[in-house]
C-alpha cells in the first residue's frame, strides 16, 4: 500500500466525534490502519502509582484513530483533499494534493 499518510502531515478529521478538528500526525500504525493525531480523540487513563509515576491519577492523552477518518489538508486553501502520486523531473516519486495540484512533500 502506498504511503498516503506519514508522520508530520497536517490532517483534518472527516468522521467521528472530533469531526472538523485539525492536527499533526504523531505516529502511523500501518498494521492496524490507524494514526495518532495531535489533540484529537483525547482519552483519560486511570493509572496506579508506580516508580515511574509515584503520584498516579488520571492522565489524558491521544488515542489512535482509523486512517479512513482523516484526510490531508490542501496546502493551498486548507480544505480536505485526496493524495496522488507523480514522478518529478528528477525521477523521484512525490505526493501531491489532487485538489490544487500542489506538492505535499516539502
Amino acid at each position: 500500500m502506498a504511503a498516503r499518510i506519514k508522520k508530520g502531515d497536517r490532517v483534518i478529521i472527516v468522521a467521528g466525534r472530533d469531526i472538523g478538528k485539525t492536527g499533526q500526525v504523531l505516529g502511523v500504525f500501518r498494521d492496524k490502519d490507524r494514526v495518532l493525531v495531535q489533540g484529537v480523540n483525547i482519552i483519560k487513563r486511570h493509572t496506579k502509582p508506580s516508580q515511574a509515576d509515584p503520584q498516579g491519577g488520571i492522565q489524558t492523552r491521544e488515542a489512535s484513530i482509523h486512517m479512513s477518518n482523516v484526510a490531508h489538508i490542501d496546502p493551498g486553501d486548507g480544505k480536505a483533499t485526496r493524495i496522488g502520486f507523480k514522478i518529478d523531473e528528477y525521477g523521484h516519486k512525490t505526493r501531491y494534493a489532487k485538489r490544487s495540484g500542489e506538492s505535499i512533500d516539502g
